[in-house]
């Protein structure tokens, strides 16, 4: 209740600041109301880009980081300790770093014309900050499921292959469902960053350009800007929770054991042949 009457009274507070700075007159919300070339001119354009960028990223950094994250699992000095090294590197800079070096190395030594460059760069930043945090949780998943896990899967003749693929990444996956879809929102913020400083059109960067063609209506322009932000996000975590949900609806069994025979057939499966039980 103290919370509720302090938010009350802070947003109170704003509401009467921009009311007495004028920036609640309907001349600077009208735009966004009124019409639709605030939408087509600016804010449609911008927020193609971000999803451009941020679904790019997505597709390139899942896979990456999930391979990166068993890699560091691996039983192997010479797999193991690579990629600990590349995860380590990539999750300590900052990932406008990684997009000032990106924009740099696409400039000097590609043919990726400059038009191009910005959205380059922030894939390419934003692809190699977040596919080191997500091998991060994709490890942290693997483990953190029980030991007796992995002992009764290579108890009944599981290669480790075999043991990652069905044993432990399928349960890995529902507990590391969260973790991933709040790094996948950090994504789509982390795409105004490329708008701020490398000139590339996305959502934040389209406010700015709008702000000032509609007669300095920032506090609007922002606002919209957010409003779409926070739908974009809720949009997405919102799918993830169904998905979640649905996965450990279809996971909760239904008493079946896997025997011995299965394991046979699994083998004989992955060798490309039947399984001779004949001498064996």
């Amino acid at each position: 209740m103290v919370f509720l009457l302090a938010l009350a009274a802070l947003l109170w507070w704003v509401f009467g600041t921009l009311n007495d700075k004028g920036q609640l007159e309907w001349a600077l919300w009208k735009p966004f109301f009124t019409g639709t070339e605030a939408w087509t001119t600016y804010i449609w354009p911008g927020l193609q880009n971000t999803l451009k960028a941020a679904v790019l990223a997505v597709i390139i950094a899942l896979p990456l980081g999930a391979v990166l994250g068993i890699a560091r699992l691996s039983d192997h000095a010479w797999v193991r300790v690579p990629a600990g090294i590349v995860v380590e590197f990539f999750r300590a800079i900052p990932v406008l770093v990684l997009m000032i070096f990106g924009l740099a190395l696409f400039a000097e030594y590609t043919n990726v014309s400059s038009d191009d460059r910005p959205l380059y760069a922030v894939v390419t930043g934003l692809v190699l900050y977040n596919a080191s945090v997500l091998a991060e949780i994709v490890r942290a998943g693997i483990l953190s499921l029980p030991k007796g896990q992995s002992e009764a899967a290579m108890a009944i003749g599981l290669r480790k292959n075999q043991l990652m693929r069905l044993v432990l990444l399928p349960q890995a996956v529902t507990a590391m469902l969260p973790a991933i879809v709040s790094q996948l929102v950090v994504i789509v913020k982390d795409t105004a960053l490329g708008g701020a400083v490398l000139t590339f059109p996305e959502l934040l960067a389209s406010a700015n350009t709008m702000s000032g063609y509609y007669g300095a209506n920032v506090i609007a322009s922002f606002t919209v800007v957010a409003v779409l932000f926070i739908a974009l996000n809720f949009a997405l975590t919102s799918f993830a929770s169904w998905l979640e949900a649905r996965l450990r609806r279809s996971k909760r069994g239904t008493g079946a054991v896997l025997g011995t025979d299965d394991v046979d057939d699994i083998n004989a499966a992955e060798v490309g042949g039947p399984h001779k039980t004949d001498g064996v």
